[in-house]
């Protein structure tokens, strides 16, 4: 008797007569695939460039005030200029450089193209900031299948104020955050052009076939590398979607009636991501440190030179002083426990508990000589931000019920910038550190209102979902205006920033 696909529940008259005794296997359907992407193309890039012009003017105005440097911009611009000057950063004995210095460099083609002032360090964050943005509704759209919900995640990440100033202040976080959602963009892409070449062999994927180079495989290899070499907490991702990414092999081989998938995903897809996602992130890793090479005095060259009876002398002395610095590195890293006013938990950085004060000069009086607050506050939208818990819970669900993929990647994503800081909660945090996963949190929202709208063509169900959804992005961004003053340093009475203080942790 045949095997019959799920969608069928007879024979039908244009198949051919199953033959007695033996058994047609079919490819098997995958619950929860990636839906089919929406044929409106063009009109979705014009709607996605639409969306990154509005989000870069809105992020690039008044960018430069204050024009004095503000939070761990003491430290990151500083550097930057000294690649500018020299190619590495200069150690002057009381800056703390323990990072790469691929975000530096980036800060540093601001202040290349518009000068050592507040301007020209924050403006590659804002340029980052609003490609963040423009990935989202790319990643979301592929994988929700639907231009409208990708155009709400990139819309919610653009009204998110912890997002909005985070694009306004040169530090390290918001190029991480970029890197890894393209990263991850990049493998999805892979994903689903792998699967769809698998499924199109016919009966070639029984036995199994090289699928040959993996170009957007390597770019997220690339873009991993990238992020860790602006800072370490993007290994985590790349471990995390490196395992995904073979286990996507396995089900698109498993989807496709191969009766050993897990062989064949080993055999034709990991010797191509040992190199794509393994040598190729560590080679970018590596030239982001060209500069540190080519420095006659950069931090910690001359270490293996002065310790020459150090373990493996056959490594040359550039690479051992390297690793020596990297050794230090880590060792502040894992000790760093100073307690510092605006530190949080990981648990409290869902719901806003702790954010960070960047700005609150002293002392300000307006023309009638009244007392003024300006304050900077890097503190996420409280109505996007109070559904991440929810959403998560929900994701949850789609993922071990459903086996929903989209809900699989914001899963893995999560797990990856959130729940890796859970490991050592005595370490000194900061709420930025969710940078990286926050768009993922925003994805995790869209999920739950995808399930809100409703599947095309349900009618009054379909229509009562669509105006639930466009309320709440409204809500928030009414939300994200009032919260502007505090996000941009305007000038308030007191009563007008205490309304805006929801918390006592705000203060």
């Amino acid at each position: 008797m045949a095997v019959l696909a799920p969608e069928q529940e007879e024979w039908q008259p244009d198949q051919p007569l199953p033959q007695p005794g033996r058994r047609r296997v079919l490819p098997r359907r995958r619950r929860g695939g990636t839906p089919p992407l929406p044929a409106d193309d063009r009109l979705s890039w014009l709607l996605t460039a639409v969306l990154g012009v509005l989000t870069l003017v809105g992020r690039l105005v008044g960018i430069g005030y204050p024009r004095e440097l503000i939070f761990d911009e003491a430290y990151y611009p500083p550097q930057a200029a000294d690649l500018l000057r020299w190619g590495f950063e200069y150690n002057r004995g009381y800056t703390f450089i323990v990072h790469p210095p691929l975000g530096k460099w980036l800060i540093a083609s601001g202040q290349a193209l518009f000068g050592n002032d507040s301007f020209g360090w924050r403006f590659p964050s804002a340029v980052a900031g609003t490609i963040a943005v423009v990935v989202l509704v790319r990643l979301a759209r592929r994988l929700t299948g639907s231009t409208f919900l990708g155009l709400v995640a990139g819309l919610l990440l653009a009204l998110d104020g912890f997002s909005f100033t985070l694009s306004r202040i040169g530090l390290l976080d918001v190029f991480l955050q970029v890197f890894v959602l393209s990263a991850v963009a990049c493998l999805v892409v892979d994903r689903d052009r792998v699967r769809a070449r698998i499924r199109d062999a016919g009966d070639r994927a029984a036995s199994g076939f090289r699928l040959g180079p993996r170009g957007w495989r390597i770019a997220a290899g690339f873009l991993f590398g990238c992020a860790c070499a602006v800072k370490w907490s993007g290994i985590w991702f790349l471990v995390f979607f490196a395992v995904a990414s073979l286990l996507w092999d396995r089900a698109a081989w498993r989807d496709a009636g191969t009766p050993r998938p897990t062989r064949q995903a080993a055999r034709y897809g990991l010797p191509g991501a040992v190199w794509a996602l393994g040598a190729v992130p560590v080679l970018t890793y590596l030239a982001s440190f060209t500069g540190w090479f080519l420095g006659e005095t950069s931090q910690g060259k001359a270490w293996a030179q002065q310790n020459p009876d150090t373990a493996f002398p056959f490594v040359p002395d550039a690479l051992r002083s390297l690793w020596h610095q990297h050794a230090e590195w880590l060792r502040f890293h894992s000790g760093l426990s100073a307690p510092h006013p605006w530190e949080s938990e990981p648990w409290s950085w869902l719901v806003n508990g702790r954010p960070i004060l960047l700005w609150n000069p002293q002392g300000l009086t307006d023309d009638a000589g009244e007392p003024v607050v300006r304050y900077i506050l890097m503190v996420g939208t409280p109505t996007l931000w109070f559904l991440f818990v929810p959403a998560m819970v929900w994701l949850g669900w789609r993922s071990l019920v459903r086996r929903d993929a989209a809900a699989g990647v914001a899963v893995t994503a999560i797990a990856a910038g959130w729940l890796t800081w859970l490991a050592n909660t005595d370490r000194t945090m900061f709420i930025f550190y969710l940078a990286p996963a926050l768009p993922f949190l925003v994805l995790a929202v869209t999920l739950l209102l995808q399930d809100v709208l409703g599947p095309p063509g349900s009618g009054t169900r379909r229509t009562v979902g669509l105006a639930a959804v466009c309320l709440y992005v409204a809500l928030v961004a009414v939300t994200f205006v009032y919260f502007l003053p505090v996000l941009t340093g305007e000038p308030l009475s007191n009563a007008e920033w205490l309304r805006r203080m929801w918390f006592p942790s705000w203060f």
